[in-house]
């Protein structure tokens, strides 16, 4: 572990509140381990003379599960999964989103909650189907939605046992992924806003934006007529020829680019295992792989020696 990026639990709690409250816009990138935790959240590019960098990471049910050889079918026991979130906490001091599927029963949701705010996690999406979910971009699954009243009622209930005003629970709008209407989706969002959301997730498959778009112009005048701003997230997977910034234009606070570090490391590794069967040596996929040497370094390998090392260090 490397101890250059962690930080305290209070100090990070509050990050996305604060974000939010300057009218900042993140860019966050899936993380499903302490390894792609500490490239998504050191990763920074020059760009027109300034540094881009992600903002936070969004620990995934899909790559969390997946990264297990597990099925995202909320199997991923939840102690386990809390322990792969306190694994990237412990790299980073960065914002950090935890997508928290259905959130199971009020009473789950509500623990789930409890130890996310303990543990310095700035939130938690919520999705409005129910138990036991199945992925959103699957092709063959049915969506079952929650009725929006019982879901309302549960972040109502999550919201109860939250010690403080600084971990926030988003409402993931499933209307579109189970073939519902977007007046569906704007119903929904109505209900959760006044059952206390922080904020408003609104998902879609479709390659084509429109419905999101569509869904944007619906929910700014929604919150006109209710007095209810809260911040938008979107995650654009399949309509990924839409730029996060095209996307903030039109009143996006959040954009999530939620599985590409699995699905990057997926692809590289089937690539060197084909390479080194073909081969039957490892010299063919070196310009593939990332030098031991630079490992060493961002895992932290070469801090803890150089720690043991200096006079009075521990044997």
């Amino acid at each position: 572990m490397t101890l250059a990026h962690r930080t305290l639990p209070e100090h990070r709690r509050p990050q996305l509140r604060e974000q939010l409250a300057r009218a900042r816009n993140l860019r966050l990138i899936e993380a499903h381990s302490g390894l792609s935790a500490l490239v998504g959240g050191t990763t920074r590019l020059p760009i027109d003379n300034n540094s881009a960098e992600f903002d936070g990471l969004w620990i995934s049910s899909l790559t969390s599960s997946a990264s297990r050889g597990l099925p995202d079918v909320e199997m991923y026991m939840l102690e386990r999964r809390l322990e792969l979130i306190e694994e990237v906490s412990s790299v980073t001091s960065k914002i950090i989103i935890v997508d928290g599927d259905t959130g199971g029963d009020p009473t789950m949701l509500a623990y789930l909650c409890a130890r996310l705010e303990a543990m310095g996690v700035c939130a938690v999406v919520i999705e409005d189907k129910q138990h036991p979910k199945r992925n959103s971009l699957s092709l063959t699954a049915t969506h079952v939605l929650e009725d929006p009243e019982v879901f309302a009622d549960k972040i109502r209930n999550a919201k109860a046992v939250l010690k403080s005003a600084d971990f926030l629970i988003f409402a993931r709008l499933e209307s579109l992924i189970a073939g519902e209407s977007v007046d569906d989706a704007l119903a929904r969002a109505r209900a959760y806003l006044l059952g206390g959301a922080d904020g408003i997730m609104i998902h879609s498959k479709s390659r084509d934006p429109a419905s999101i778009y569509h869904f944007l112009d619906g929910y700014h005048e929604l919150g006109r007529k209710l007095g209810i701003m809260r911040p938008l997230m979107c995650v654009p997977t399949t309509y990924n020829m839409v730029t996060a910034q095209e996307l903030f234009d039109r009143g996006v606070r959040i954009v999530v680019h939620a599985n590409h570090m699995l699905r990057a490391a997926h692809f590289a590794m089937r690539q060197v295992c084909e390479e080194i069967l073909r081969h039957d040596r490892t010299l063919e996929v070196d310009n593939f792989c990332t030098p031991v040497a630079e490992i060493f370094s961002v895992a932290g390998s070469d801090e803890a020696l150089n720690r043991s090392q200096r006079p009075g260090a521990s044997a």
